[in-house]
């Protein structure tokens, strides 16, 4: 018997009819909704490369259950800004950071959620904001720093 449940996704309504409302919110995304820059990457919310904002705070889809974001705003990747204007967006093409990129989605939306609430973030809160994502590639402190330059541009309101 199936679900019928309503999402906040990326500001529109989705009225979804789900067969299990445990069904992880990763693959509602990826195959109900067709928003597959929310990647699958351990299954065990260990790498982070699944997370997606819900009100604003970075959670990994790959283990909340679709039922427990019912009524919730979910931002994903493409929500973030619907042409790559976001401030971390842009910081990330400017310092370079992606090599293989599989881990970018899910590292965005965490920096993105960290400066929603600290434009001056030190590199300790940086570090504690992005703990658990995996980045095979090992670009990390080029993560640091876009995070840190387009913590500048959102302190100048750019």
């Amino acid at each position: 018997m199936a679900t019928a449940l309503t999402l906040n996704v990326n500001g529109r309504t989705h009225k979804l009819s789900v067969g299990d409302p445990q069904m992880p919110l990763l693959w509602v995304l990826r195959e109900n909704l067709g928003l597959t820059g929310t990647k699958f990457g351990c299954g065990a919310a260990l790498c982070g490369a699944c997370t997606v904002l819900v009100n604003g705070e970075p959670v990994r889809s790959c283990n909340t259950e679709v039922s427990q974001v019912a009524g919730k705003s979910v931002t994903t990747i493409e929500g973030l800004s619907r042409d790559g204007s976001h401030p971390v967006q842009k910081a990330w093409v400017a310092e370079q950071v992606p090599q293989c990129g599989y881990c970018q989605s899910g590292q965005i939306m965490s920096a993105a959620a960290l400066l929603a609430k600290n434009k001056s973030p030190s590199d300790a809160e940086i570090e504690k904001a992005m703990v658990g994502h995996i980045c095979t590639c090992g670009t990390y402190n080029r993560v640091r720093k876009a995070i840190h330059a387009a913590a500048a541009t959102m302190r100048k309101g750019a």
